[in-house]
């Protein structure tokens, strides 16, 4: 009997379709897959693998953007950038790297072995050596290797050498602002940078290459005179070198605007060359130089005691024969006083009355008021690395504190917070916020600068009695050698005995002040001269006054400023020894010598020596004096301001100055011979 056997071909088609919904399942299970990722390379995770292409492709090379110039108030550039060579490579262009590196390495001053780690290391671009100097660009251009390139950069340049370096500061390589107002500013004058784009195939060869330019910073208009900076750095430093000092600094100011004419530091350094600086010559000594301001602070104890009314100038003081002992501590004065009046304890800088006007005040009401005259605080001048001082509140006080705070001890200033000081009192009594920056602007577009911020710190009529009582210390008392020909002056010495590494007090290093204005009744200026550590005499009427009287009297003469004294008289022409020192005037006109100038104050004590043309000394009223030696005048023609100064200065020839720039014309002529001391005349244009 047979059995069928069953086939199962009933369930191929059920089997058929399962396999195939199976197989459409993992493929379009695939598809999503792939879908996906594309999605997330494509839409999701673009941005980002498009910047690794370009990676891979492209070298951007940043170019730094032209700084705007820094220019003195008169728009005279003091900080300017310039186009100079950078050297680069692209070593894939390079056939024999190790030669061309060995070629470049004693020309540029690098090392060859490093520049040829360079060159293999970096395939397509690779800097030499950037902003280089022209005689070195010249001799590469020279070598015409394959693979290197110049391109230009900008370089800082700054045409006045040291002229206010510790104000100006000084930029790295990369044109970023390193110290002084190129840091403080360097988002204003560093502008926008440039790009430079270069493309790459799979075999590392460049075939494009492309440029984005840039913005230029904007420029900055200084307070600072170009003229009276010249003539404080001169005389500061002229001081400093006299008493073989530390340092110094010295700041002139206008009391009516707050706006700082000159500030100077000494030791100081040419920001060209800032790598070869040492930091004390970096240092900006009228903001981050502490000390203890000594008797040039009795001006804060006795305007306080005056405007509270706890003292009036006349009043009548017991010096105790000059000593006073202050809760264990006993306080000294230079020279035995007696009774005296509170203008007399300042015409004599006594201690002891100092003291006692002080306790008069009592503790808050003294450290309310030398809050008041900005001490303990920045002055927010503008300046990177401005210091605080030192102050401590009265709760920190000792039994002896108020003693050593009248007499200006137990307190750190900067010399921006004292003559900041004294300026509120020569304006009548108005303290002006301390500025340094007076415009910003670009092509055309101007920001404004909002005006300077006045506080009354005294009244008017304290700030008159204490401007007379200046006066009296500058014409009867420790500051007679501050005396000015022509103008009245007021002002106060000081002498600060410095700390030692012990904490006590030295007896053998000192800071020597005198702060002042001129002239008494309406001031044109502050002048602040602060020496550090001088040797062979210590005293601020010794040390500082004189300096002071020097930046007075030219600053004062190159303003302008109408005389307020009578001079005194001529000296006769036998007894004359004309000093064998460089005085730079500014000519009214430029491009023409004076035929017959206007004596100016300092020259109406002296007989001029030479005239502008030969001519007999009878025609022009003078007398020829045998001075000695005569120099040879040199060819000036071409050089640059500064330059000449200095030449003037080791010839010890008097210099009179028109216009700006580099010299074109000179009175007497080149070759002439005159003795040292004479004046000539150069005309400097752009």
């Amino acid at each position: 009997m047979l059995r069928s056997v069953p086939t199962g071909r009933h369930d191929d088609p059920v089997r058929f379709i399962r396999r195939t919904l199976l197989l459409g399942g993992i493929l379009l299970l695939w598809m999503l897959v792939i879908i996906g990722r594309l999605y997330q390379l494509q839409i999701i995770q673009y941005a980002e693998w498009l910047n690794r292409a370009q990676r891979q492709q492209q070298r951007t090379v940043e170019i730094s953007a032209q700084r705007g110039t820094i220019f003195d108030r008169h728009l005279q550039p003091l900080a300017m950038s310039v186009a100079v060579d950078s050297i680069f490579a692209m070593p894939i262009q390079i056939p024999d790297r190790a030669m061309v590196a060995s070629l470049l390495a004693p020309i540029l001053g690098l090392d060859a072995a490093d520049l040829n780690g360079r060159f293999n290391a970096y395939k397509t671009f690779c800097w030499v050596k950037r902003k280089v100097a022209p005689e070195e660009a010249a001799r590469v251009a020279a070598l015409n290797l394959a693979g290197i390139y110049f391109r230009k950069e900008m370089k800082r340049f700054y045409p006045k050498g040291d002229l206010a370096a510790d104000v100006l500061g000084y930029v790295g390589l990369d044109d970023k602002g390193l110290a002084g107002l190129e840091y403080a500013m360097d988002g204003t004058i560093q502008g926008t940078p440039s790009r430079w784009l270069v493309d790459e195939d799979a075999r590392r060869q460049t075939f494009r290459s492309s440029e984005w330019k840039g913005e230029p910073g904007k420029n900055v208009v200084l307070t600072l005179d170009e003229n009276i900076q010249n003539l404080t750095q001169e005389a500061l430093a002229e001081g400093v070198k006299k008493w073989r000092a530390a340092g110094g600094a010295a700041i002139v100011q206008n009391p009516s605007t707050g706006e700082i004419l000159a500030m100077a530091s000494e030791p100081t350094f040419d920001p060209n060359r800032y790598e070869r600086a040492s930091p004390p010559e970096r240092l900006n000594r009228g903001i981050a130089w502490v000390y203890e301001p000594g008797s040039t602070f009795k001006l804060i104890t006795v305007a306080a005691a005056l405007d509270v009314g706890v003292a009036r100038p006349s009043d009548v003081i017991d010096c105790q024969m000059g000593s006073i002992v202050l809760a264990g501590r006993t306080i000294h004065d230079h020279e035995p006083l007696g009774a005296v009046t509170v203008d007399q304890v300042m015409v004599h800088s006594s201690d002891v009355g100092a003291v006692k006007i002080a306790l008069r005040l009592g503790e808050d009401r003294f450290y309310r008021y030398i809050r008041d005259f900005g001490f303990g605080s920045r002055t927010e001048v503008g300046l990177p690395g401005e210091e605080h001082g030192l102050l401590e509140p009265p709760r920190h006080w000792s039994g002896v504190s108020i003693g050593e705070l009248a007499i200006g001890q137990g307190i750190g200033v900067t010399a921006l917070q004292l003559i900041n000081a004294y300026s509120a009192i020569a304006n009548g009594g108005v303290m002006i916020q301390p500025r340094i920056v007076r415009d910003i602007f670009r092509e055309g577009t101007h920001e404004a600068i909002p005006p300077a911020r006045g506080r009354r710190v005294v009244s008017e009529q304290t700030a008159e009695e204490m401007k007379a009582m200046l006066e009296h210390v500058v014409e009867q008392g420790t500051g007679r050698t501050a005396q000015l020909a022509g103008y009245t002056a007021a002002g106060k010495t000081g002498t600060a005995q410095k700390v030692d590494p012990s904490g006590r007090y030295s007896h053998t290093h000192y800071v020597a002040s005198f702060v002042g204005m001129a002239p008494v009744d309406h001031p044109a200026i502050t002048v602040l001269v602060s020496v550090d550590t001088p040797v062979g005499a210590y005293y601020g009427q010794e040390v500082a006054a004189p300096v002071f009287k020097t930046i007075a009297e030219k600053t004062l003469a190159y303003l302008n400023v109408p005389q307020d004294k009578s001079a005194p008289s001529p000296l006769i022409a036998s007894s004359l020894t004309p000093a064998p020192s460089c005085r730079l005037r500014r000519g009214k006109a430029a491009g023409v010598p004076p035929s017959s100038p206007t004596p100016s104050v300092a020259e109406q004590v002296r007989v001029e020596a030479v005239s502008y043309a030969p001519q007999e000394p009878a025609a022009r009223g003078t007398v020829m004096l045998n001075t000695g030696p005569l120099v040879v005048v040199p060819d000036f023609t071409g050089r640059a301001e500064r330059q000449t100064v200095n030449e003037c200065e080791r010839l010890g020839l008097d210099l009179n100055v028109a216009g700006s720039g580099l010299a074109v014309e000179q009175r007497p002529p080149a070759g002439t011979r005159l003795p040292a001391g004479s004046r000539i005349w150069v005309r400097f244009s752009r």
